[in-house]
């Protein structure tokens, strides 16, 4: 079996991890930050292929990560619940071109007053707070370590090298494809939110609206603002988010804001997911860093 480095601790990270000490390889992982500290934290984390490319390689790695955290929610993993939710859009549209990762999709009319229709199913929601840690927990259990070190070239390791860092990509291997997408979201209290919503009819304008429930809270959002780096809470911002989201779901009016946070996914063209002489790139997930994770680390494992 080979000796394994992982350089990146976020979602992508350590499920590659988990995946390469399943299969008997030697595995060190290490992060300029560790969980909670990571981008993958901020993420609301409900399965949906946001902003990864190119499709057809992302929707088999959507498809099994589905299916493991489908795996996982019914196996009590920390972290992981199954849950109804909409994709919903003020215009009639094709189905979307990610249902084929999907068991079942259910086409739904007007789903929400001004709406023409919608896409429901079960999806994996994952409390990024509580998963990760569980998470964590599972390479140490399995015998990986995990250390926090800020890692400036790859070639301070021998061995096989899986190259995880997200956003860090742009310094570390020098890829100038890498680009920030600024998200903000809003933590609301927990008043009984059962499924989640997507609306994404404003997307070109760099404006999406979910809202999804976690067990603790509820997270709504957000905002796609390319190349901005600014890990500031914009208060205009948080309020336009709030307003959309409680016009979106009524049930939210009353539902006090507990929080806010700021994240920077790590958006590429495409993923960069390939073997590169004893390094393995899996990087540039987008929004798409949970739903893709175990798709990827799967590829991974199987480069090793």
């Amino acid at each position: 079996m080979a000796e394994v480095t992982i350089v990146g601790a976020g979602v992508v990270g350590l499920s590659c991890a988990v995946r390469l000490l399943e299969a008997g390889h030697d595995v060190r992982v290490y992060g300029r930050e560790l969980p909670p500290h990571v981008t993958s934290a901020v993420a609301a984390a409900v399965w949906y292929p946001y902003l990864a490319e190119p499709r057809d390689r992302v929707t088999g790695w959507s498809a099994a990560a589905l299916t493991e955290f489908t795996r996982l929610a019914g196996s009590g993993a920390d972290g992981v619940a199954m849950t109804p939710g909409t994709e919903i859009f003020r215009e009639p549209v094709d189905e979307p071109w990610w249902t084929s990762a999907v068991p079942e999709v259910r086409r739904v009319d007007e789903p929400r007053p001004g709406y023409a229709e919608g896409w429901s199913f079960v999806s994996p929601v994952i409390e990024m707070p509580v998963y990760l840690p569980w998470l964590l927990g599972r390479v140490r259990e399995l015998g990986g370590t995990v250390e926090q070190r800020d890692v400036r070239s790859l070639t301070e390791f021998g061995g096989t090298v899986v190259n995880a860092p997200g956003l860090g990509a742009r310094e570390l291997v020098g890829d100038a494809a890498m680009e920030p997408v600024r998200g903000q979201v809003v933590y609301l209290e927990q008043v009984g939110l059962d499924r989640w919503w997507i609306d994404d009819s404003a997307i070109e304008l760099g404006v999406t609206t979910y809202v999804v429930p976690r067990s603790r809270d509820i997270v709504v959002g957000g905002t796609e603002d390319h190349g901005a780096e600014d890990l500031a809470v914009d208060p205009a911002t948080a309020d336009a988010i709030l307003e959309r989201a409680r016009a979106l779901v009524p049930e939210l009016a009353g539902a006090r804001v507990l929080g806010h946070n700021v994240g920077l996914r790590p958006a590429r063209p495409t993923v960069r997911l390939e073997r590169e002489g004893d390094v393995i790139h899996c990087y540039g997930h987008g929004g798409a860093g949970v739903t893709l994770s175990w798709g990827c680390a799967d590829e991974v494992a199987a480069l090793v």
